[in-house]
């Protein structure tokens, strides 16, 4: 089974925050999960509201949970959001059906994990997750 090192991790987690700064987005918080849904690197900068670690947490979660994209979860969510809104249940409350979220995968495919990013608009979240996933040399998958 592939896995997402502690070191892609970190590299995700920098890169997204340098991102950030270079588009002058407002303060992000990011989180990578890895494909068995356990944490592997969290930051949230300084100048972030209260609930972005958790929500940069939700959207990653969820897309690990239901593997697919946050972004996929949204066009779900207003094709059916009873669905939707009863997933949050089954996934332990922790969806957040907006973008944001990406899937992280390897060379070969195969899904390593999750990033989420939430503090600015959804869509420049989502290009955060993208520059540190593609920095550590992994492929993202956003639902675009």
């Amino acid at each position: 089974m592939a896995e997402l090192t502690r070191d892609q991790a970190h590299t995700i987690v920098a890169t997204a925050l340098k991102t950030g700064r270079e588009r002058s987005l407002k303060p992000l918080a990011v989180a990578v999960y890895d494909a068995r849904g356990a944490l592997k690197a969290f930051e949230a900068e300084d100048g972030t509201s209260l609930k972005r670690g958790e929500i940069a947490m939700g959207k990653a979660y969820g897309a690990i949970a239901l593997g697919v994209p946050s972004r996929t979860i949204n066009a779900m969510a207003q094709e059916r959001p009873h669905f939707v809104g009863a997933l949050s249940t089954v996934v332990g409350g922790s969806l957040v059906p907006v973008p944001g979220g990406v899937l992280v995968r390897d060379g070969a495919g195969a899904l390593v994990g999750a990033v989420g990013i939430s503090g600015d608009t959804s869509d420049n979240d989502e290009i955060a997750a993208v520059a540190g996933i593609e920095a550590a040399g992994l492929k993202a998958e956003t639902g675009a």
